[in-house]
């Protein structure tokens, strides 16, 4: 199967450049073109996303969002600051839009209880079984419509996404386990990955399957969007979204079992 073979690529000494200049003169011509230069930056995080289903949020309304956390991040940097703009950049942007589509999500409560539960219903599957579980397998045990499970594993891949992928314009070449640190993941208990359990998470990975092992290379390492691997996978946007939000269950599952060995 041929994948994206590819990284992202950001003119970052051109927009550093550009910080620099606007820090000594500022102008609005400077801004606009900061704001151009960055909109790659911005569209690639959102694109990281499968969008809510809501009148209140659409791509476009998150890349204006972003767009704002751009220029908050311009206003408060400063360039005697050891890390470059695009980097103090992105997790303003990413935290702008984790803010609106969390103002925006009136059940997150209840998600986060979900979570947990499906969590604990795949762990119990897969111990009973000798296998992951199928999707209708996890809903059936959970008393929910297949459509709602799939639902479910969508909301969290929208609720971990900006929030798992902290390796976007770093300089480092390391490996998904040994750059992903996350400090804002919202399932229950301890968040998923943190530096001492990296040598655990890279065993985790190759529990799963080979296609699942696929995507999170693609999403992750190549840092695809989901659209991108979508088209590359011949699946739908919204299947992409289920299949990570179950590897993220999956592997803090696994996690949580190694930990105990």
């Amino acid at each position: 199967m041929e994948t994206i073979n590819k990284k992202r690529c950001y003119n970052t000494m051109d927009l550093q450049n550009l910080v620099i200049e606007y820090k000594t003169n500022p102008t609005s011509r400077l801004k606009k073109l900061i704001v151009t230069e960055s909109i790659p930056l911005i569209k690639s995080i959102v694109g990281k996303i499968n969008i809510p289903n809501t009148p209140l949020c659409g791509r476009e309304d998150l890349i204006n969002i972003g767009a704002t956390g751009l220029l908050q991040a311009l206003d408060n940097y400063t360039i005697d600051k050891e890390v470059k703009f695009n980097t103090f950049a992105y997790y303003r942007i990413r935290g702008s839009v984790i803010d609106y589509l969390r103002s925006i999500d009136e059940l997150s409560r209840t998600n986060r209880v979900r979570y947990g539960a499906a969590q604990e219903t795949i762990s119990q599957l897969q111990q009973t079984l000798g296998r992951t579980p199928l999707d209708h397998e996890v809903a059936k045990e959970m008393d929910l419509d297949l459509h709602d499970y799939e639902k479910l594993l969508s909301n969290v891949q929208q609720r971990v996404a900006l929030s798992l992928d902290s390796s976007m314009n770093s300089d480092s070449d390391n490996s998904l386990s040994d750059k992903i640190e996350d400090q804002n993941f919202e399932l229950p208990d301890q968040g998923l990955i943190n530096e001492e359990n990296s040598a655990q998470l890279a065993q985790a990975i190759k529990s799963l399957s080979e296609r699942e092992q696929v995507i999170l290379a693609l999403y992750y390492d190549e840092e695809c969007t989901l659209k991108e691997i979508a088209e590359t996978l011949s699946l739908s946007e919204a299947r992409i979204s289920q299949i990570i939000g179950k590897m993220l269950l999956t592997l803090k599952m696994t996690l949580n079992e190694l930990a105990l060995v």
